[in-house]
């Protein structure tokens, strides 16, 4: 649970006698569970309808304990799971319902072997560009650059799926460490070469005229694929003399 300030914070952004709390204070207690949110990404969660702060008659942002902890319910669910903040608005107001719904799994997992078999609703999951900068916790340039460089692509109708949630959350995750979007190329450029490696194998699958075929198609390409991730972790491991966890 996120500590909430109880006394005084400096610089002028101190919870009122009231217990609500200024924008800057809740700055500085997510800062502590996240530490990349921003004063912008508050705001933008709160124009999606994800929280709704008291006003001040000058209107002045005023966040009491509950839309702290709800803000941390989302950037939990944005962090830990990459849904989409339509499907954490609806799970959060069936939670404020009493209601006992399971959380959606949608995009990469915390499990390795989740990513190669995501649920049937993950697959179709969407969201929009707005939703993959708040996410993502990035700007517009940053999002452009990895455009550039192929690592993420929106759908003809400009809509990103669920697996570049997954990319922009390990770009973001790599960066960290000191390796930039145009040093992920080279991993782009492989990744391409692998999955036509794998589309080279099962194309004769896709055109034969059984159509039990042609549905094992699909099995077969996913199957082909955990092997090559399962391959390339173990060169990795080889390479860096380090047991990958």
């Amino acid at each position: 649970m996120l500590r909430t300030p109880s006394g005084g914070a400096g610089h002028g952004t101190a919870a009122t006698d009231s217990g609500l709390m200024s924008i800057g204070t809740v700055l500085n207690v997510l800062r502590e569970e996240f530490p990349e949110v921003t004063i912008s990404k508050i705001r933008f969660l709160e124009s999606e309808g994800l929280i709704e702060p008291q006003r001040t008659p000058s209107g002045y942002r005023k966040f009491s304990a509950d839309d702290v902890e709800r803000l941390g319910h989302v950037l939990r669910m944005q962090r830990d799971h990459y849904l989409p903040l339509k499907v954490i608005r609806e799970h959060l107001d069936a939670m404020e319902r009493g209601e006992a719904v399971p959380l959606p799994a949608v995009g990469r997992q915390r499990d390795g072997e989740a990513l190669l078999e995501p649920s049937e609703g993950s697959t179709a999951a969407r969201i929009g560009r707005a939703e993959l900068l708040a996410a993502a916790g990035i700007g517009e340039q940053e999002l452009d650059e990895w455009e550039s460089y192929g690592l993420v692509a929106p759908l003809p109708d400009g809509a990103y799926d669920a697996e570049t949630v997954t990319v922009a959350s390990l770009v973001v995750e790599l960066g960290r460490s000191g390796i930039e979007p145009r040093h992920l190329r080279a991993m782009k450029a492989a990744a391409d070469r692998e999955a036509g490696l794998v589309d080279q194998v099962v194309a004769p699958l896709k055109r034969h005229r059984n159509p039990q075929t042609r549905a094992h198609a699909q099995a077969r390409t996913k199957e082909l694929a955990a092997l090559t991730v399962k391959l390339h972790a173990a060169l990795m491991q080889t390479a860096l003399g380090v047991r990958l966890p």
